[in-house]
């Protein structure tokens, strides 16, 4: 009886010896709050991996920039600081002029045009991504970006002079050719430099306005759906490797999901949280025939200039975009 109890209690402990092998707990820097739907799929997403692998693998998200500010994510993954994370795409157009193509305004700006632009962006990506040790999963859109401003705009002269917040290189190329002073701001700082006066004017998603709750520091919402960017998340490759093979294909699985279901996420994203900015007193407005025409012909100038910076790489996904 002695002998069954040591063999039983043995048995006990190498079985959780090595389930405690097997488990391991992935850290995901994220740059957005809970609330964001980007923030509540990758939720989803890390739940799914969870289930699927029975606990084998567990991705504790960390939201908000509370672990690497926005700017240091991809880096972070890139360097196995993590082993996976979610930043904006465009971020890297410094890197690559193909990392910035969903941010080039008037290129895509419906979703259907937006879904061809990603199967068209997406090889050239995964391919850049993996020379700095890393795996594209999955990529979901932001809605339209619309301009929010403390006043009407009728024209693009009508930005020229006004603190333009930017994120990337892209947006600050914009804000130049409209006339427009460029300011870096990230999400999370965005109230704050409204209501200082650092800025007065952005381009951003109905999802970001609401999130940050512009109505408390601007009043006019127009609809110009300028351009559909998209977050991407990624995976360290060196990490991924070592994950066995039922549990990179549960991860593998989870992202697809999770792709599809963000995409959808963001088309009911966009008329709900429209919906929402007017109910607090945003005036919403549609663009008049002469501010799309100004922004349209900055966006001519702006597809040029990145044509003739993206070279090969960039026509080849401009052909397959059929552009």
């Amino acid at each position: 009886m002695l002998i069954s109890r040591i063999l039983g209690g043995a048995t006990a402990i190498l079985a959780g010896l090595a389930i405690s092998a097997q488990a391991e707990t992935w850290d995901m820097p994220t740059p957005y709050p809970d609330a964001t739907f980007h923030t509540v799929n990758i939720t989803e997403f890390a739940a799914d991996v969870a289930a699927a692998t029975d606990g084998a693998l567990e991705i504790n998200v960390h939201s908000a920039a509370s672990l690497f500010k926005h700017p240091e994510i991809s880096r972070a993954v890139r360097s196995g600081q993590v082993p996976i994370g979610e930043f904006f795409l465009s971020l890297l157009a410094n890197e690559n002029p193909a990392f910035g193509a969903d941010s080039l305004p008037f290129l895509a700006t419906n979703y259907d045009d937006a879904e061809r632009l990603w199967a068209a962006q997406k090889e050239v990506i995964a391919g850049l991504l993996e020379d700095q040790g890393m795996m594209v999963l999955y990529a979901v859109p932001w809605p339209p970006q619309g301009l929010y401003t403390t006043s009407e705009i009728t024209s693009v002269d009508d930005l020229v002079g006004l603190k333009f917040r930017t994120y990337n290189a892209t947006l600050e190329e914009f804000a130049n050719l409209a006339g427009a002073a460029p300011t870096q701001v990230e999400v999370p700082d965005i109230p704050q430099a409204f209501s200082t006066g650092r800025v007065e004017a952005m381009i951003t998603s109905p999802s970001t306005g609401v999130n940050s709750k512009a109505w408390d520091f601007l009043t006019h919402y127009t609809d110009i759906q300028a351009w559909i960017p998209k977050n991407v998340v990624v995976v360290n490759a060196r990490s991924f490797r070592r994950l066995d093979d039922a549990t990179q294909t549960a991860v593998l699985e989870a992202a697809a999901a999770a792709e599809a279901r963000g995409w959808e996420m963001s088309r009911a994203e966009t008329e709900a949280q429209t919906a929402v900015l007017a109910e607090n007193g945003i005036i919403v407005v549609a663009p008049s025939e002469d501010l799309m025409t100004g922004l349209r012909e900055i966006g001519a100038q702006m597809l040029e200039s990145w044509t003739a910076e993206a070279g090969e790489a960039g026509a080849a996904l401009l052909s397959a975009y059929g552009k």
